[in-house]
């Protein structure tokens, strides 16, 4: 398979049993064989997807001091700023050649994680930068629920059965920007190839070439998704629930052409995550003969805790 699919979220909201089954069926399969899938018909308006690359392009000119200043010690990188650099792919020591701010969960009746989850760090110096962004994630966060309801159903699982483990789930909406390279990359590209931790992750049109997906063979794939779509694809933390029935596809953001170094890019993905205690044990109906139990158990919060401290974000 050498191109991304596409589907249509209309067809699953539908009310049409037909759509609902077709776009039920062409997920799976794109989940299934290559792990990503180009969604339109999502919650996004293009107006609200102008306004938040508007703000961060704005953020992200401020001064470095500036910046600098959002850049939260001991959270490890949860909210706010991440300097340039800082974060790495598992199992490499190059620092990827970018910088990123994180908007997390806007707590809704729980105590208990409204003290867990680190607080939404506010940009005094940029008046809608944090109101746009929390828009945004709100209207992620719903384009999500409604894909892992068609992904539950293709599991042979009740349609809710992840509402409430996304419900106040700590998910990341994570707008990057990967700056103009000004020499050559010392064994470092944009974003080293790697599997996302989450459930599932969402991406909007990123501004520039450079995504690239693995497919079953080996070969790496352009993933260019038309300004009106998201790109969706599956994270390990599903990966293990179905037992590697739907696939966590390695991608990568390719360092552009030397006559493109000038440039910067912008991309915006939004990491679905559930709250801690989902178990993340192999779903008993994914298991047989043929496909043994891959994964020990865990939690999604202990799965998570693991990640970060291989990709440098915590410490032991």
């Amino acid at each position: 398979m050498n191109a991304i699919p596409s589907v249509n979220l209309e067809d699953f909201i539908s009310g049409n049993s037909e759509r609902k089954e077709k776009f039920i069926e062409e997920l799976g399969s794109a989940f299934e064989n290559i792990g990503f899938v180009a969604v339109s018909g999502h919650f996004l308006s293009e107006e609200l997807v102008g306004n938040l690359y508007s703000e961060i392009k704005k953020f992200f000119q401020l001064p470095q001091e500036t910046k600098d200043s959002y850049e939260i010690e001991g959270i490890g990188g949860q909210r706010g700023y991440t300097s340039f650099g800082k974060e790495h792919a598992k199992g490499r020591k190059e620092g990827d050649l970018k910088e990123f701010w994180h908007f997390g969960q806007y707590v809704e009746d729980n105590p208990k994680l409204l003290e867990e989850y680190p607080e939404n760090v506010i940009v005094k110096e940029l008046p809608s930068f944090n109101s746009v962004g929390k828009e945004a994630y709100k209207m992620l966060e719903k384009t999500a629920k409604y894909i892992l309801r068609a992904l539950a159903i293709h599991l042979d699982l009740e349609e809710t059965y992840f509402d409430g483990f996304i419900k106040n789930g700590n998910s990341i909406l994570r707008p990057i920007h990967y700056p103009p390279i000004t020499e050559e990359p010392k064994n470092a590209i944009r974003a080293a190839a790697h599997g996302d931790i989450n459930l599932i992750t969402l991406l909007m049109g990123a501004h520039g070439k450079g995504l690239q997906v693995q497919n079953h063979e080996g070969e790496w794939v352009d993933a260019i998704a038309r300004p009106d779509q998201l790109m969706i694809n599956v994270g390990d933390m599903l990966s293990r629930l179905s037992n590697n029935k739907l696939k966590s596809t390695i991608h990568q953001v390719v360092n552009p052409p030397r006559e493109l170094w000038g440039s910067s890019r912008y991309s915006i993905p939004f990491f679905m995550h559930p709250i801690g205690e989902m178990p993340l044990n192999c779903l008993e109906n994914c298991i047989d003969e043929n496909h043994p139990k891959a994964f020990a158990d865990i939690t999604a919060g202990e799965f998570l805790h693991e990640r970060l401290i291989e990709l440098g974000l915590i410490k032991k």
